[in-house]
């Protein structure tokens, strides 16, 4: 009988032991404390269906009703990405293009201007489009942030339920870089929660923007935290690809943007937001290109890589990651 019941002791002990095991490694998988470092694919050739394919190399299928947010480009400015390259991308996804207005001046301000640079451009041939603040916004909360405690975003972008975050990778005037983190950020705030995030959380009045200008550090933290407002809200519902071409210092947004000093290095993406920014600046840094010189100064100068570090405190992803070439 005492052999009974010290067998029937140990077979429960080992149940227990395969069940804390199977716990702890759901737990350490959630939180990402697994070991494996988050991969960054890469094409170095830019085409129409190695976007397709590095969107499939993700393994994250993109469903229900999807939004591909993107820049659709200020008026005058010719970088963007182009609609003949991002077509076949968006259709296999049944994507719609999103955007939101811009909270300076140009010829994005309004609804129906942003609506009408998409279609100069000729976004809306390939697609739907969506402005999403057209009629207003919504707050996202802001979980562990120090400058913000709620983003706001187009109203719009709570209809969908995926986010392709289809970023140009470049420099920017004001963040040193656009890259992932700010096309989820700035791209997909709405007029008034740009403002929110480029004054660290001061006004969304846009008129009162440039007189409410924080230190570099706090907006562009401001500018992680709402990333990762969008980024909570998604969870799994998201992925991210960058195109590293048309390599100017100047962002989208500007419509007279400096030409670019350097060549063109490919496509990325990855499941990690913070992992595929800290890839294209690093392929960046690492180019034999001499032209690098001029679009490092711009991300060095305006303080950009601060972005990632603080993205990575706020557990958003990693700065190390595994580069998996696909050509």
């Amino acid at each position: 009988m005492k052999r009974v019941i010290g067998k029937l002791v140990c077979f429960l002990l080992l149940l227990a032991g395969v069940a804390g095991a199977n716990a702890q490694s759901v737990a350490g998988a959630a939180s990402g404390r697994s070991g494996e470092l988050p991969k960054v694919y890469m094409f170095k050739e830019i085409n129409a269906a190695n976007l397709v394919k590095i969107y499939e190399a993700l393994g994250r299928e993109a469903t229900g009703k999807v939004a591909v947010k993107l820049s659709t480009g200020e008026p005058g400015g010719h970088n963007f990405l182009q609609p003949a390259l991002i077509k076949d991308l968006v259709q296999k996804v049944n994507g719609t293009i999103v955007e939101c207005n811009t909270a300076y001046a140009g010829k994005r301000a309004k609804t129906e201007d942003s609506y009408k640079a998409a279609e100069d451009h000729g976004f809306t041939a390939i697609a739907p489009v969506d402005i999403m603040d057209a009629d207003g916004d919504t707050p996202l909360p802001v979980k562990g942030g120090k400058r913000l405690k709620e983003d706001y975003v187009g109203s719009h972008y709570l209809n969908y339920d995926f986010t392709v975050v289809l970023s140009h990778f470049k420099g920017h005037a004001m963040a040193g870089f656009g890259g992932a983190l700010k096309n989820i950020s700035i791209g997909i705030a709405s007029a008034n929660g740009k403002t929110w995030i480029h004054t660290a959380g001061r006004t969304k009045v846009p008129g009162e923007l440039w007189s409410n200008i924080p230190q570099q550090e706090e907006w562009l933290e401001a500018m992680a935290e709402a990333a990762k407002a969008v980024a909570d809200h998604c969870g799994d519902n998201i992925l991210y690809i960058s195109v590293a071409n048309n390599l100017s210092v100047d962002c989208d947004c500007d419509s007279s943007p400096e030409d670019p000093k350097m060549g063109d290095i490919g496509i990325l993406a990855s499941l990690d937001p913070v992992a595929l920014d800290k890839a294209c600046t690093d392929l960046v840094r690492s180019s034999e290109d001499h032209g690098k010189i001029h679009l490092i100064e711009r991300i060095d100068s305006r303080k950009g890589m601060h972005t990632l570090d603080y993205a990575e405190q706020l557990g958003m992803g990693s700065q190390k990651y595994e580069l998996v070439k696909l050509d």
